[in-house]
């Protein structure tokens, strides 16, 4: 004999939950084979079996598995502090476990267990919405260090800016009063993780802190800047991830090099703009890259001390085939060079210009002429008048001759009768 037990009063929800219990019942017929009575609490959906309680969260909700990663007993310096920051912002990796939105977030206990887990831990993705699920891609978007814990804003963190100043007000009167912050109320859809540390923050690298946000996110991928520089010649990736700018560069391998400038210029060089972007301020070395459009054309350097070095040689046109040649070449095929403005051409050395023609190069047309080689015009010979005399018809009064043929008696005339000659008739 079976005897389910729910407890609390008997309610509409509960009737309507009684297919959801009996299809769980099923599933765990084998603890109903060895237990004479099961408890199922439809507040929480725990089944208790006799003295055996079976959890129904999903494993995504349970309890993490610890990890192992030993920390140092100092204590982690402001230099270490601002590197930290540096390599995880905008890192990215994929989520472990579903992300709710919401001010408070995970939190997660270095080489220790996850607050909340189990059923709180679905309660706050109920309630507060589901940012990332389960192998989505996270970007930390924000990263700030306190005492003995490190918050992680991921996607955009779930809070709004001015989220004190949206409740404030200003105005003469109550009826006539403008808020302070004026400004669409978009709902935020980013997450927050916070590492806890028992103290203090120990002396960590970056990868330390990936390990232990391991069972989380997952940054078992390359970051932005390893899987931008691998589609690159190996001499021009080294230059980025050593933080070289070279002349021909563009402007994202630049930022990805150097990072953003500390300053911006704008201003003309005759009638070409460019914008001067300037790395670092004495005494240290600072670097002036010029850039049009998209591309550095000039490099110099200024060490205190010393003449600063230009460079205006492309070096990255030629590296960005596997061959080492130029990107753009007058023997690719289809690969013209124009020039502009007034073309003066030499006359002894180029030739025209041909007229513009929709063929395509070597084409031809049925109705063109066979050309050939040029030979000499030869003129007809004059002839003499003897040869002339000779010709027949040479006399446009003089009849031609006609030689005889084998006609009948009665045409005996070489040639037609005038009209104005009567013609004898002959007797019958």
């Amino acid at each position: 004999m079976i005897l389910i037990s729910i407890p609390g009063k008997t309610s509409s929800a509960s009737l309507a939950g009684c297919a959801t219990i009996a299809a769980i019942l099923l599933s765990l017929a084998f603890v109903a084979a060895r237990a004479q009575v099961i408890t199922v609490d439809t507040k929480t959906g725990t089944l208790t079996s006799g003295n055996e309680t079976v959890s129904t969260v999903d494993r995504r909700y349970r309890q993490v598995e610890p990890t192992r990663v030993p920390l140092t007993k100092s204590v982690l310096d402001a230099k270490t502090r601002l590197e930290l920051i540096r390599t995880l912002q905008a890192e990215q990796g994929f989520a472990m476990r579903p992300f709710p939105t919401g001010h408070k977030g995970l939190t997660l206990v270095a080489n220790g267990m996850l607050e909340p887990h189990g059923e709180a831990y679905l309660a706050m993705v109920t309630k507060e919405g589901l940012s990332a699920s389960s192998g989505d891609r996270l970007v930390i978007t924000d990263v700030k260090i306190e005492r003995s814990r490190m918050i992680f804003d991921l996607n955009g963190g779930p809070d709004q800016k001015h989220r004190f100043l949206r409740h404030v007000q200003i105005g003469v009167g109550p009826d006539v009063t403008t808020p302070v912050v004026q400004d669409e109320q978009k709902q935020q859809v980013g997450a927050r993780l916070t590492l806890t540390f028992e103290d203090h923050i120990p002396e960590l690298t970056a990868a330390e802190v990936k390990a232990l946000l391991a069972p989380l996110i997952s940054f078992d991928v390359k970051s932005p800047i390893q899987a931008f520089t691998d589609t690159l010649p190996p001499k021009l990736k080294d230059a980025i991830l050593g933080h070289q700018v070279l002349v021909g560069m563009t402007t994202d391998m630049v930022i990805y090099a150097k990072g953003q400038p500390q300053k911006k210029t704008r201003e003309m060089d005759g009638q070409m703009p460019f914008e001067e972007w300037i790395y670092g301020t004495p005494p240290k070395d600072v670097e002036f890259v010029r850039i049009n459009g998209n591309r550095v054309i000039r490099l110099e350097i200024a060490k205190i001390g010393e003449t600063p070095v230009v460079y205006t040689k492309d070096e990255v046109e030629g590296l960005m085939r596997t061959d080492g040649t130029s990107v753009l070449t007058a023997t690719d095929s289809g690969v013209r060079t124009s020039e502009m403005g007034d073309v003066e051409r030499n006359p002894d050395t180029q030739s025209p210009s041909a007229p513009p023609s929709l063929r395509n190069a070597g084409e031809k047309l049925p109705g063109d002429k066979q050309t050939g080689v040029m030979k000499p015009v030869q003129f007809p010979k004059q002839k003499t008048d003897t040869q002339t005399a000779n010709q027949p018809g040479a006399n446009p009064d003089e009849e031609p001759s006609v030689a005889p043929t084998s006609a009948t008696p009665d045409a005996t005339q070489s040639s037609p009768p005038s009209p104005q000659t009567p013609v004898p008739q002959q007797p019958k």
